[in-house]
């Protein structure tokens, strides 16, 4: 048995990594990070153009009708190349209709979406931490009233996916009356999140159920897995490089002892993990009584992971580590986003024990 990824899954992957290679230098990264929109048109139509926006979209609608590991490679090849944009939000919009949305919902937006003529995000964040669909509190009908925290590019957003009270969710539209969005100044400048203010904002109830919605909510966490596990295996690769160029006491520091064993750590740390991302993305497409444990569970762990690369990858490129001319950092907050954002890993952690009956 194979348990390797398909030939058209690396080709995929190694196709958004070189097309990333060619537009999205680290100058023109940190052009973005330095901006306010987090966002790159350009590099955005090119990969529409590759079909990214609609990869995971049926085929009756336009898309691909691809899996969640298949999105998930993306992901991964999206992250390791610090792309900024409106992919994450967008993808899981697309998951949100197919899964929760009625057929005049997804006649009217999937096609659109899916050649990017469209963009489209999910709010489910609010404040005091409540992210699961069991906790959210704003009331759902004909309008909304309320606030929405940590939205991904609502900014770009033509189309919002709301989680409300119940487990519910509805569409907005982003040229509805009564909406307000204001940059919240997130610690990833390459992935913008915003907070978004409904004043009686006209809202179309979607017909999925608390199950729908916490079906969304796990492929949003294999996702930020993915892109997590993709943050520390670049930051993995910077510390190897450095270490291969920068010289102390007439040689490079990789042949420093201590140095070697810490990227060797490193690299033991990140590498097997990979597994548990796509475990849980064929789990949700191929055995559902386990995704959303093990969705909780990739996110959980390499989340962790990532974030104690990134401290290591800091430490090893010294003193210069610490600034914000290294170009460590963007991958670093990268890691720091992904491991914050939908809940901690100690959050899921407990959401796993409770599942575990522990």
């Amino acid at each position: 048995m194979n348990f390797d990824l398909s030939e058209e899954q690396e080709l995929l992957q190694e196709t958004v990594k070189q097309l990333l290679a060619n537009e999205l230098p680290a100058t023109h990264l940190r052009e973005i990070f330095e901006g306010d929109t987090g966002h790159d048109p350009a590099l955005w139509k090119g990969l529409v153009e590759m079909g990214i926006a609609g990869l995971i979209v049926p085929e009756e609608y336009g898309g691909a009708d691809l899996e969640l590991l298949d999105l998930a490679v993306c992901a991964e090849a999206l992250g390791w190349g610090g792309a900024p944009g409106p992919f994450f939000g967008h993808s899981v919009a697309c998951i949100a209709l197919e899964l929760a949305g009625s057929e005049a919902q997804k006649k009217s937006w999937l096609p659109r979406l899916a050649t990017g003529d469209a963009v489209g995000t999910f709010a489910f964040g609010e404040a005091g931490g409540l992210w699961n669909p069991s906790e959210w509190t704003l009331v759902g009908g004909d309008t909304l009233t309320g606030v929405k925290l940590n939205v991904p590019t609502a900014s770009l957003a033509d189309l919002l996916v709301v989680g409300v009270a119940g487990g519910g969710l509805v569409l907005v539209e982003r040229s509805a009356s009564g909406i307000s969005v204001e940059d919240m100044q997130g610690v990833d400048r390459s992935r913008r999140i915003d907070s978004v203010t409904f004043e009686n904002t006209p809202c179309e109830a979607m017909p999925g159920d608390l199950a729908a919605a916490n079906r969304v909510r796990d492929a949003a966490l294999i996702l930020l897995a993915a892109d997590a596990f993709a943050a520390a295996s670049k930051l993995v690769d910077m510390c190897v490089e450095y270490a291969k160029t920068r010289e102390q006491f007439g040689v490079t520091i990789g042949h420093f002892q201590g140095l070697k064993h810490q990227l060797a750590n490193m690299a033991i740390d990140i590498e097997p993990s990979r597994a548990l991302y796509w475990y849980a993305a064929h789990a949700f497409d191929h055995i559902p009584e386990e995704s959303e444990r093990s969705a909780a569970l990739a996110k959980s762990h390499i989340s962790d992971r990532a974030m104690e690369i990134g401290r290591d990858s800091v430490e090893a490129h010294g003193g210069i580590g610490f600034t914000w001319e290294c170009d460590v950092q963007l991958w670093f907050k990268r890691a720091m986003f992904d491991r914050a954002f939908l809940g901690t890993p100690s959050l899921h952690r407990d959401r796993i024990a409770q599942m575990s009956d522990w």
